[in-house]
């Protein structure tokens, strides 16, 4: 049986091959935009900000290796 996506004639390593540098370079985009506000003068106030909590909690969304990760993210946000 071939492992692929539902709906998907790829297999995981040819996703992979397919979307690994743009995922890369999304994920630095992020990771730049936090290293950002972190170093801001008020850095501290913007953690507690509703905006920035969601934004961490996301991280964790896309950290778990569990299925449905595109809809918790966005369920995280339309709350």
């Amino acid at each position: 049986m071939n492992a692929t996506v539902p709906g998907s004639p790829l297999t995981a390593a040819q996703l992979l091959d397919l979307y690994y540098l743009d995922l890369r370079c999304h994920l630095l985009e992020v990771a730049a935009g936090l290293d950002r506000i972190d170093r801001a003068a008020d850095a501290d106030a913007a953690r507690q900000d509703r905006r920035s909590v969601r934004l961490r909690a996301a991280l964790d969304v896309l950290a778990a290796e569990s299925p449905n990760r595109a809809e918790r993210f966005l369920n995280l946000f339309s709350e």
